[in-house]
């Protein structure tokens, strides 16, 4: 059996770390340009450095995406860019403009250089072409099939390597190839700055009638024609590592740390499991479940990997998120049962939450007390973003997510 990398995002240092935490084998990031979520907070040279040196300690990798299409006047920067990437060093370079890689080949010739699936990879012919120039992996497009993704194993050669995106959000367009944002807004989705239109609302017009707009109803909130369901493969581990996918691909640089925290950790209980015993993998398949349901999500789909979706199976019917639980902060900092936290979402004195630890367990623990830094008691932390002291019924440790029941 080959070895199965889970491939974790990461918008922000804070989320690197949690990514780190919770179990992820490599983390993939962005710098502060030429990557493809120039809306993601990004990291500066000396957050990389930081988050790099942190993850390597913990025997964790870390990918830095380069991944535009590129325009000529970009080429000079992404020339000296890399070179300020050779003191930062990072683990391998994701990059999809023939003429980026050639740049990070010549500029940084011991990198380890992987193809973005916006390279569009969509057959063995074009991971041969990636490989003969030097690159050491190949991110299949989302529209393969798990058939075809193994006819590809079989034609390739055996120290090259696959990734597939196996959760998060799918897009519209052919390999997140789309000009809806540029057309609309003119930020370019292959600059790195999608408004994401696919998510907004329509209505449709006749030709004869202009000014009429007439809703295709869905339910109550509306409909979103063009927005699909997210991806998940938790109850596929045995296919994709059977089609010889060697990096397991999570989408959301641009997610919060419970989205990260919660995926990446129910990905590596269901990969470890299955290793150890596929009956313990399929024996654990309610909780997996449960818990990946406790980030925030679209409906689910297994995209391409079965094949094309039928009438069926339509990916592109429901844009309505689904939102079990809230994301209340990361512990940074602990003294007995008094935790400290950067507020993300309101909570109060007397609530009963939840902490998420990394090895898989979920404590319930009731709010005793909360304090500002000055020390300042209060009833309830309304606003976001405040650094508070939390008193909890429960045991001392640092890195646990702090979430609760969202409110319906």
């Amino acid at each position: 059996m080959r070895e199965t990398e889970l491939l974790i995002p990461a918008g922000s240092l804070d989320v690197l770390k949690t990514a780190v935490v919770y179990g992820a084998d490599a983390v993939y990031i962005g710098g502060e340009v030429f990557g493809l979520r120039a809306k993601a907070h990004n990291f500066s040279k000396e957050e990389m450095k930081e988050g790099i040196a942190f993850a390597h300690e913990r025997g964790v990798k870390v990918y830095v995406t380069a991944n535009i299409l590129a325009h000529n006047d970009d080429l000079p920067g992404v020339e000296a860019y890399f070179e300020e990437l050779k003191e930062v060093g990072p683990d391998a370079l994701i990059i999809s403009d023939p003429g980026i890689f050639a740049i990070a080949k010549r500029v940084l010739p011991q990198m380890e250089l992987h193809v973005s699936t916006q390279a569009n990879n969509t057959n063995y012919g074009t991971y041969l072409f990636w490989h003969q120039l030097g690159a050491k992996r190949v991110v299949s497009a989302r529209e393969l099939s798990l058939e075809e993704i193994k006819e590809i194993r079989a034609h390739i050669p055996e120290d090259m390597e696959i990734e597939s995106f196996i959760h998060g959000a799918m897009c519209i367009s052919y390999s997140g190839r789309c000009l809806l944002s540029n057309f609309f807004t003119g930020r370019d989705a292959n600059q790195g700055a999608c408004t994401h239109p696919c998510r907004w609302k329509y209505s449709i017009v006749e030709e004869t009638r202009p000014g009429e707009y007439m809703p295709v109803y869905e339910n109550e909130r509306g409909t979103y024609i063009f927005n699909s369901r997210d991806l998940c493969m938790i109850e596929h581990i045995p296919e994709l590592i059977d089609a010889g996918v060697d990096s397991f691909k999570i989408e959301g640089r641009m997610k919060t740390a419970l989205y990260v925290a919660t995926v990446a950790r129910t990905y590596r209980k269901a990969i470890d499991d299955y290793k150890k015993d596929p009956a313990l993998y399929e024996q654990n398949m309610e909780w997996y479940k449960e818990e990946i349901g406790k980030c925030t999500y679209r409906e689910f789909t297994t995209g391409f990997y079965f094949g094309k979706p039928g009438a069926d199976a339509q990916i592109y019917d429901s844009n309505t998120y689904v939102k079990n639980y809230t994301y209340l902060g990361t512990v940074e900092e602990s003294e007995g049962c008094r935790f400290r936290i950067e507020q993300k979402n309101k909570f109060s004195v007397g609530e009963t939450i939840e902490i998420m630890k990394p090895d898989g367990r979920n404590v319930q623990a009731l709010v005793k007390s909360i304090c500002d830094e000055e020390g300042n008691a209060q009833e309830s932390a309304p606003h976001p973003k405040q650094i508070l002291w939390v008193e909890l019924d429960a045991p001392a440790d640092v890195y646990d997510i702090l979430r609760k029941k969202a409110e319906q």
